[in-house]
């Protein structure tokens, strides 16, 4: 498990919320539209508004989501905070890994140097 600081969601649950191609579009068409209700969406896209309900509640696990009732209907809205939390940790992790491999790269050049 990834520490993060208080508030943050850990990106694993961010990353499993975004492997699925179709949640990653219900959250692009949030974004777009800037909210929207479980029906609008399966509107929107080629599934049912059940499936549409499932999506939605993993988006919300991982904090990319809020519902909130509007009258009758729940919209649901976008916040795109913990997709920069995962963003800043995978840009640390990938400095990391520069840091590395630099390292190795001025190992192996040094042990085929004059």
């Amino acid at each position: 498990m990834t520490r993060t600081t208080e508030g943050e969601r850990p990106p694993e649950d961010v990353l499993v919320a975004l492997a699925d191609p179709i949640r990653r579009e219900v959250l692009a068409v949030l974004a777009r539209e800037g909210g929207a209700t479980s029906t609008s969406l399966a509107a929107a896209l080629p599934i049912t508004r059940q499936a549409v309900a499932k999506h939605l509640a993993v988006l919300e696990r991982a904090g990319l989501v809020h519902a909130h009732r509007a009258g009758r209907e729940v919209r649901y809205e976008p916040d795109l905070q913990p997709l920069r939390w995962t963003t800043r940790w995978m840009d640390a992790l990938a400095a990391q890994w520069e840091r590395r491999l630099d390292a190795i790269k001025d190992l192996a050049e040094g042990a085929t140097g004059p």
